[in-house]
Parts: C-alpha cells; structure tokens; sequence
C-alpha cells in the first residue's frame, strides 16, 4: 500500500507523556475513517506501550527517550513505538495475561494491545530495548458493521 503520511515523535521517558502520546497518536489516526471506538482503541493501545517503556524499559529514569513512530496507508494506522531500556528476558512469559515484573501492575498491557490492533508484533534484547509493532485497518469497520446486523 501506499504511504500517505507519517510522523515521528521523540519524548522524555516521563509518565506525563504517556497521555501526549496517545492524543496526537489518536488526532494523526484520525486522517483515515476510524470510529470514535477504533481511535479510543488505539489511544489505549499506544498508551500502554509507552507506559510499558517507561516503567518496565526505564524502570521510571526520566531523562531516557521514547520514540513513536506511525505511518498511514490508504487504510491502515502503523505503529511502532521503541525504548533502548532493559529488553525482555522471556518473551513469551511477558505475553502472558496477568504476567508484570511490577506487583501494582496488572499485567494486561500486552493484552490490550493484541485485542485492540489487528497486528501485534513485540520484538526486545535484553539490555538494548523493546520495540512494539502493531497496526490497525479501517477495513474491518465494514466487518464490524455486518456482524451488527
């Protein structure tokens, strides 16, 4: 498909920008024909992947960087969102619903994110980074629709 925009944003690892993340994530989608429920979806989505980047990647340092990167196509959001923090040991473990390396987290980041974008991809080395991969059509708007019916 052909790319019809994109945008790079690159923050300090500091919780207030999970919610700037997540708005201007949610305003560049909104170029393509997404419902008010697929954008909430993709806030929700980006807000836990920079959440998991700061917290779990940083370990809450606040001077680190995260970077987001979205790129549109005719219809489909792509997103990419990278920290060079710790990594992930186990993968699969981290996966896992329920599953947090913090006791006061719930564990269902990586949850949402499967459920509220159609493709999930999480790529880490331990000691270099995570980078989270995902993507969303305004195709299945019209699935969604008829399954209504």
């Amino acid at each position: 498909m052909q790319l019809m925009n994109q945008m790079r944003l690159e923050f300090l690892s500091i919780p207030a920008n999970v919610a700037f993340a997540r708005v201007a994530v949610a305003a560049f989608a909104s170029q393509l024909d997404f419902t008010l429920a697929d954008l909430e979806e993709i806030k929700v989505a980006v807000s836990e992947a920079v959440g998991n980047a700061i917290i779990h990647g940083y370990g809450h340092v606040p001077d680190r960087l995260v970077r987001v990167y979205a790129a549109l196509t005719q219809d489909t959001l792509e997103l990419r969102i990278e920290d060079e923090g710790r990594g992930i040991e186990d993968i699969e473990k981290a996966l896992e619903p329920a599953f947090s390396t913090d006791a006061e987290r719930l564990g269902l980041g990586f949850v949402f994110m499967q459920s509220f974008m159609e493709n999930f991809r999480l790529e880490s080395k331990r000691g270099r980074g995570t980078t989270v991969i995902m993507s969303k059509s305004t195709g299945n708007n019209m699935a969604r629709a008829g399954e209504a019916t």
